[in-house]
């Protein structure tokens, strides 16, 4: 290790025209620690893909194909067995990273490690098997249960939504195209856009879950040759083998055909339903933000909660802001797996593993913190109707103009001569707002015009928000009611729908 390092108790050095650094203090604070587990993830996704569950998971499967072979008839005894058991979680890290840095090579190192507790099963230890029996298999188990913590916050985000939806369906608003003022919608019709695409998600990550399955026992190219000889050419031994280890790690199927490592566009499809949850959620929390700086909707602000450090009035949309700062660095993600895929010559090649290691836990990291966030903002979204409504009237009038010429026409008026009526109308409007900085009164225009006395008893009528929203709200209800709630309820079940609520 070099000098100055300050990883090993060295002092650390100054840096030339800045503050000094501690030179002492907590381990913690010396070296650089993702800010993924620091700061974002949650405990149990940490956990999930710590070296601890790593090792735990490796001693478990040394014991599971231990299991097996003595079950199919290989020497493999019941006390060989007992000991490996009583030993997976005493694992003496300190000598397996000592092993690794003689050995350079981690599988061998918890080899020697397991087999220094397990001295009667030391023998029998990873028989027959390659290094990525124990790692490869790992990080199956790892990714299929990174999906069943990620499944449950994405339903969770998705049923609090869909409250949100449903409770304002019939809130008109203003909508937008270009960001430029276009027809009405409502607030809940908007917001079953975002859960559009977030059920999308759900079923392709709940795809890519089901569909992951188990490397499973295939020897050092993925010939099994190694456990045919075990079984003295037995081939239905060999298989039995690999389908029982298969079902004892959880898995109802393995893949059949692997080179040394089950095939890297296993992790290109895992990485691009997270990196396509990615895009999902920048897009609504982007959406988010736009709102708040119309002051329209919010999301939550906490009673203490500080916005700038310089600007006391400021509500810094903190929360979708992080969203959508991390949902970017998961996005970018899947070129990792897409180009580790690429290049894997023949059986494999070592080149995928240091990638691997940062780009598939910082894949579900990312994507577990962006979710926990996205249900902490989907729980206390506040809307501002008064400042809604005042917008509206604000654009309406140009929009209700169509309607104003087809009540004149009804009325016995001329279409070409309305129209250029209201032409001239909606200028001088135009430019009360945008030159005068004014209210738009093309209304009490028209209203002042004795060309349209005829309907002017209907304009209330004819400005109504709610006569320019269509079908929003029947939309908004029935995509919440018959696709939103029973999709929930078909993933989890109703006793999870539950829980979630």
């Amino acid at each position: 290790m070099d000098a100055g390092s300050g990883l090993s108790g060295e002092s650390v050095p100054t840096v030339t025209g800045s503050v000094s650094p501690l030179a002492q203090g907590p381990e913690e604070v010396l070296r650089y620690r993702s800010p993924l587990v620091s700061r974002y993830a949650s405990r149990e996704m940490a956990f999930n893909f710590s070296d601890s569950k790593k090792f735990q998971t490796w001693r478990r499967l040394w014991l599971y194909l231990a299991q097996a072979q003595r079950s199919l008839g290989l020497p493999v005894s019941e006390e060989q067995i007992q000991e490996m058991e009583a030993n997976l979680e005493n694992i003496d890290f300190k000598m397996a990273a000592e092993e690794e840095k003689r050995l350079r090579h981690d599988v061998m190192a918890h080899v020697h490690t397991f087999a220094h507790c397990c001295p009667r099963a030391a023998p029998i230890i990873h028989l027959g098997a390659t290094s990525c029996y124990v790692g490869d298999n790992t990080d199956l188990i790892v990714l299929r249960d990174g999906f069943d913590l990620l499944l449950p916050k994405l339903a969770r985000v998705i049923n609090r939504l869909a409250d949100f939806a449903k409770q304002y369906a019939d809130l008109p608003t203003l909508g937008f195209t270009h960001y430029q003022p276009a027809q009405l919608t409502t607030v809940g019709k908007r917001a079953c856009l975002w859960l559009q695409d977030l059920c999308m998600d759900l079923r392709n990550l709940e795809r890519a879950r089901n569909e992951l399955r188990f490397r499973g026992v295939k020897g050092t190219t993925g010939t099994q040759a190694s456990f045919l000889q075990l079984f003295e050419g037995d081939h239905d031994k060999v298989e039995e083998l690999d389908r029982l280890v298969t079902s004892m790690a959880g898995f109802k199927r393995a893949y059949i055909v692997t080179g040394q490592t089950y095939s890297r566009k296993v992790d290109v499809e895992v990485l691009s339903v997270l990196a396509s949850l990615g895009a999902t959620v920048h897009k609504i929390c982007t959406d988010i933000r736009l709102l708040a700086n119309l002051k329209e909707l919010e999301e939550p602000f906490e009673k203490e909660q500080i916005g700038s450090s310089a600007m006391p009035y400021k509500r810094n949309p903190m929360r979708c802001e992080r969203c959508c700062s991390l949902a970017r660095h998961l996005m970018t993600l899947i070129m990792n797996p897409l180009q580790t895929a690429s290049v894997q010559w023949f059986e494999r090649t070592l080149d995928d593993s240091a990638n691997r290691r940062v780009s598939l836990a910082e894949a579900f990291l990312t994507a577990d913190i962006v979710l926990s966030t996205l249900q902490n903002v989907s729980e206390g979204l506040v809307v501002y109707p008064k400042v809604i409504e005042r917008r509206i009237r604000q654009e309406l009038p140009f929009m209700a103009t169509e309607n104003v010429i087809m009540a004149m026409v009804k009325s016995g008026g001329n279409r070409q001569d309305c129209h250029e009526r209201i032409r001239v109308l909606s200028q001088q409007a135009a430019a009360v707002v945008k030159q005068e900085g004014g209210d738009n009164d093309l209304i009490s225009r028209i209203r002042s015009d004795p060309y349209f006395a005829p309907i002017h008893g209907q304009l209330e009528q004819l400005l109504d928000p709610k006569s320019f929203i269509g079908r929003a709200p029947q939309q908004a209800y029935n995509r919440v009611s018959h696709t939103v709630y029973p999709l929930v309820k078909e993933i989890y079940s109703l006793q999870s729908v539950a829980i979630l609520k």
